[in-house]
C-alpha cells in the first residue's frame, strides 16, 4: 500500500530447547528461510537478534505474555517488513517457508494464540519487538482489527477491510520460486 509497509511478527514455543535434537529440523531450516526471505519479492528487511550474527535487532527482544509459565526464557519469533500483503503471503505459503510450515508441528507446541500478527507502518518507520508482542496480544484478545490483523481478515492502512489478490500472490510465488530453487532443493534434503 502506497506510503506504508506491512509489519509481521510471529511467535511460537518449541517442544524442547533450541539446540535439542527435537528442534533440529527448525534450526537447520532457519538460515534457509532467512535467505529465501531476502530473495523474495517485496521483502524490505527483518530484525536480527542480539548476540547473533546478522542484521541488527530492532529494539530489545520482548515476548508476549504467552511465554509466561512455559518453562522457557526464549522462544522462536521474527519481525519483518514487506511491501504488500500479497508479497508476504507468497513468501509465507510457498517455497522454502512453506516447507518449514509443513513440518512446524514437529518442533512447536500447539498454541492457543494466533501464530502471527500483521499491521501497517508508515514507510520509513521500523517496528520494534515490543510492538509485535503487544499487537499479537491485542489480536488474541480482540480478534482482527485494523490495529492487528491476519491474512484471513486483512485491512488497508486506512482501516478498511481489503481482499487479498490471490492471483497476484500466485504470480509473486512463481517469481520467487525461480530465485529459491537452490534453497528449496537443500531444505528438501533435511530431516523434518
Amino acid at each position: 500500500m502506497r506510503g506504508h509497509h506491512l509489519a509481521v511478527y510471529n511467535f511460537g514455543i518449541h517442544v524442547d530447547e533450541y539446540e535439542s535434537d527435537r528442534v533440529a529440523g527448525f534450526r537447520l531450516r532457519e538460515p534457509f528461510n532467512f535467505e529465501a526471505a531476502s530473495r523474495a519479492e517485496g521483502y524490505i528487511g527483518r530484525s536480527g537478534y542480539d548476540e547473533v550474527p546478522g542484521p541488527e535487532s530492532w529494539g530489545e527482544k520482548v515476548y508476549p505474555r504467552f511465554l509466561a509459565g512455559s518453562g522457557f526464557e526464549d522462544a522462536p519469533s521474527s519481525l519483518s517488513l514487506w511491501s504488500s500483503l500479497e508479497s508476504l503471503m507468497a513468501f509465507t505459503y510457498d517455497g522454502v517457508h512453506a516447507d518449514a510450515l509443513k513440518h512446524a508441528r514437529n518442533w512447536n507446541q500447539r498454541q492457543a494464540w494466533p501464530a502471527l500478527v500483521l499491521w501497517w507502518v508508515k514507510e520509513g518507520a521500523r517496528p520494534v519487538w515490543a510492538d509485535g508482542a503487544e499487537r499479537l496480544e491485542h489480536l488474541a484478545d480482540h480478534g482482527p482489527t485494523p490495529r492487528a490483523f491476519t491474512f484471513k481478515k486483512p485491512f488497508c492502512p486506512d482501516g478498511e477491510p481489503v481482499v487479498i489478490d490471490r492471483d497476484r500472490v500466485k504470480a509473486i510465488g512463481a517469481r520467487n520460486a525461480v530465485g529459491q530453487r537452490d534453497l528449496l532443493a537443500a531444505v528438501r534434503l533435511l530431516e523434518p
